[in-house]
């Protein structure tokens, strides 16, 4: 562990914090994304683990 290591780390968290993490204040919508509407089809959804399985990242598969 270096200070290299935990620049990338700081950046991948801050990251999945801004753009990824659904906020509770904001309605479950990430900070630089507006929340999508809402879909009532069977949708499929792929995770992405980020940070060694630290943090979890959801899509939905088109």
């Amino acid at each position: 562990m270096n200070e290299h290591h935990l620049r990338t780390v700081l950046t991948e968290d801050e990251t999945y914090f801004n753009e990824h993490r659904p906020h509770l204040a904001l309605n479950q919508a990430s900070p630089l994304r507006a929340l999508p509407e809402p879909v009532d089809a069977d949708i499929k959804v792929t995770r992405r683990d980020r940070l060694g399985g630290l943090l979890h990242e959801y899509a939905q598969v088109a």
